[in-house]
C-alpha cells in the first residue's frame, strides 16, 4: 500500500482545486492508497465525509516553525514511525520548507523540492497538477477533476427544507473582513435585486459565513419563501446544498469552486482576477459562466491599478439583467429581465 501526503493550505478554493490529486494518485497506486492532508482547519472539514482521504493535519498559523508547532511536529513524526513513499507540496510559502525537509517521505515533489515548477498563465488545477506530473501516468493525470464528498442532496433537503428544484446565490466573499476595497464585490443593491427577481421563479438558497452577518444584515429581509443558511450548514452540508442545487450564483470565491466541483452549474460574477487562472474549473461534466464586464483594465489584480483603485468599476458594470437572463435561459427557461419588471408592473 502507498502512501501520499499533501501540504495544501490555502483558502478554500484552493483546496478545491488541489483535490483533483485524489484522484490522480488513487488510480496511479490503487484503490488502496493511504492519503494523508495538511491544511487549515477551516477548509479542512471538506474531508470529514470523504473515505478517500485517511487523515488530515490541521495547521494553523502555517509562519510558525515545525519545533514550535505541535500540528506540524505530529506530522514529522508521522513519517519518522512510517515513512510516507510520496510527499506533494502545493505550498509555495517559505513556511513550508521546513515541514517538506523535515518530513521522511521517499520521494518529494512540489514547491521546494528539486522537481518544481509551477507554470503561469493557465489555470490553477492544471498549475497544480503539473506540479506532480512526473510521478502520475498522463492518462491517470489528465482525467484527474477536482471533486468533493459532502451530505447527500437528497439528505440535505430534508434536513433544510428545500424544494426539489433550487438556485443556490452566495453574494459574499472572504474579502469584506477586509477594511480596504472588496474588488471581488458586486454591489449590494444588485444582489438584493437579482434575489428578489430570481425569488418569483424557484427556490432561492442563500448561503454564507455566520462571520459575515454584518454583510448580509444589509440584504435582509429576504424576500417570502427565500431559504437564509446564512452560518447554518457544516462545511460538508454546504457541498451538499450546492450538489443538489440547479445551479449557484457567486463572485470569485469559494463556493463557486465548490460548485465546480459538485458538477452543479456555476455562474461566476468575476471583475479584477484572471478568469483564466482563477474561476471555478470547466470540467468535461460541469457548466461555467463567466459574467464580467470586460473592461479594458481588466483583469488587474495585484497590480498596481487594482491597489489605487476605489470605484470597482468592473464589478459595478454586471448589470442585474445580464445576470438574471443568463441564469433563467439556461436554468430556469423565464422570460428576459427587462419582460419579467414589465410584465410585473
Amino acid at each position: 500500500m502507498k502512501t501520499v501526503l499533501v501540504i495544501q493550505c490555502g483558502a478554500l478554493g484552493d483546496l478545491i482545486c488541489s483535490t483533483s490529486v485524489i484522484d490522480a494518485v488513487a488510480r496511479q497506486f490503487g484503490p488502496g492508497t493511504r492519503i494523508d492532508f495538511v491544511c487549515k482547519p477551516g477548509p479542512g472539514a471538506l474531508f470529514f465525509l470523504d473515505n478517500r482521504v485517511n487523515k488530515v493535519f490541521k495547521v494553523n498559523h502555517c509562519k510558525w516553525p515545525v519545533w514550535l508547532h505541535p500540528a506540524k511536529r505530529a506530522v514529522v513524526n508521522s513519517s519518522r514511525a512510517v515513512p510516507y513513499d510520496l510527499l506533494i507540496n502545493f505550498g509555495s510559502g517559505k513556511q513550508f520548507r521546513g515541514l517538506v525537509k523535515k518530513t521522511r517521505a521517499g520521494r518529494k515533489v512540489g514547491f521546494h523540492s528539486m522537481e518544481s515548477h509551477f507554470p503561469k498563465g493557465i489555470h490553477m488545477v492544471d498549475a497544480l497538477k503539473s506540479l506532480f506530473s512526473d510521478v502520475i501516468d498522463d492518462e491517470h493525470l489528465w482525467r484527474a477533476l477536482p471533486s468533493l464528498v459532502g451530505t447527500s442532496a437528497e439528505e440535505v433537503k430534508t434536513t433544510y427544507g428545500l424544494d426539489h428544484r433550487y438556485l443556490v446565490v452566495s453574494p459574499s466573499n472572504s474579502h469584506h473582513r477586509k477594511k480596504n476595497v472588496n474588488h471581488r464585490a458586486w454591489e449590494e443593491g444588485s444582489w438584493a435585486e437579482l434575489i428578489d427577481a430570481l425569488s418569483r421563479d424557484i427556490q432561492v438558497v442563500v448561503v454564507g459565513s455566520h462571520s459575515e452577518d454584518d454583510f448580509f444584515n444589509r440584504l435582509r429581509p429576504f424576500p417570502a419563501g427565500v431559504v437564509d443558511l446564512v452560518g447554518k450548514t457544516s462545511v460538508v452540508d454546504l457541498v451538499g446544498v450546492i450538489d443538489g442545487a440547479v445551479g449557484l450564483v457567486a463572485t470569485d470565491t469559494g463556493t463557486a469552486h465548490v460548485a465546480s466541483a459538485t458538477g452543479t452549474e456555476v455562474f461566476a460574477l468575476i471583475g479584477p482576477t484572471p478568469a483564466c487562472e482563477t474561476a471555478p474549473y470547466q470540467g468535461p461534466a460541469n457548466t461555467v459562466h463567466i459574467i464580467s464586464a470586460n473592461l479594458p483594465c481588466s483583469p488587474c489584480y495585484k497590480t498596481e491599478a487594482m491597489k489605487t483603485c476605489r470605484d470597482n468599476r468592473c464589478m459595478k458594470e454586471i448589470s442585474v439583467s445580464d445576470v438574471y437572463d443568463l441564469v433563467a435561459a439556461s436554468c430556469l427557461g423565464g422570460q428576459g429581465f427587462h419582460n419579467k419588471k414589465s410584465a410585473a408592473s
